[in-house]
């Protein structure tokens, strides 16, 4: 096979059923990836798609194909990785992942910053709070908090974040601030559900004042949401500091959060990667949200 990305497309092809949405997804054209497929099919000597009301559907050949496809779809993603290791100038395009609170907030000024200095790299901003697979390229880098960071990723610390507690104005309007631990029993507190409830700053909120928690979520934005209103006191990472929040102390059960900018072995001498991890680990460390008073 002359071209070992006829692979790629073909997958894509089958996966979204949809020349546009594949080529949407390998950042190519409509045109080449439907080029590309037509000249992969005239390699193979038979047609590998029906068109079906629109949607592209696999013959029977194209199924038995993909199930080989699929068996070696590990190695295809390590060819990919190892070919990008052989870009060596600063452009293209990066996936970046980053959870929601840096997302909403802090990133995007340095997201900006970065593309005034660097225009010809296009970064693809993946919001979310779960682990995305970076073997497979979903994503290139990822901002994560961690003690530490997975094994089968590298990179580096690039900040520590305080925790604290914050109020509405609203609130304050009928409240008297809260200057210490003590001075929880008498506020309404906004507590966690779900995955959060382990996290040991509500643990901690949860046997010290459990009757004084007014409502729950699963989502620190929406906690900050929550206060933002004046519902109640609520327990940030100090990244979700906004104006309309006030930062009353430090909340010292919660300890710190490590942030780390991290990638795939593969990627790490890749230009455009370094570049980006290099960005953000010094735009970070000159950044308000980790330097904030106790």
């Amino acid at each position: 096979m002359e071209n070992w990305n006829y692979l790629k497309i073909f997958r894509s092809v089958a996966a979204n059923g949809s020349l546009s949405r594949a080529a949407d997804e390998l950042y190519l054209s409509h045109t080449t990836v439907f080029r590309h497929l037509k000249a992969f099919e005239k390699e193979m000597g038979t047609r590998l798609f029906e068109t079906i009301k629109g949607e592209y559907q696999l013959t029977e050949t194209g199924k038995e194909l993909l199930l080989l496809v699929e068996n070696v779809s590990g190695t295809i993603h390590e060819i990919d990785r190892k070919m990008t290791g052989k870009d060596f100038h600063p452009q293209g395009k990066i996936k970046l992942t980053a959870t929601t609170s840096f997302s909403y907030y802090s990133l995007p000024i340095h997201l900006k910053k970065f593309k005034e200095l660097h225009p010809d790299i296009q970064v693809e901003l993946i919001v979310t709070n779960q682990e995305i697979n970076m073997a497979d390229r979903s994503a290139d880098i990822a901002l994560r908090v961690a003690n530490f960071p997975p094994e089968h990723l590298v990179g580096r610390k690039i900040g520590k974040l305080k925790w604290g507690v914050y109020a509405g104005q609203k609130y304050l309007e009928h409240a008297q601030k809260p200057t210490c631990l003590n001075d929880l029993e008498n506020h309404k507190l906004i507590g966690a559900s779900g995955f959060f409830q382990t996290h040991r700053a509500f643990k901690w909120l949860d046997k010290k004042y459990s009757n004084n928690i007014i409502q729950r979520t699963d989502d620190l934005v929406a906690m900050s949401s929550f206060a933002e209103c004046g519902m109640g006191l609520a327990f940030l990472s100090d990244d979700l500091k906004r104006p309309s929040l006030e930062r009353c102390f430090t909340f010292e059960p919660a300890h710190h959060n490590h942030l780390w900018v991290l990638t795939h072995p593969d990627l790490r001498h890749v230009e455009r990667i370094k570049t980006l991890m290099n960005f953000l680990a010094i735009s970070f460390a000159k950044d308000d949200f980790f330097n904030l008073p106790s």
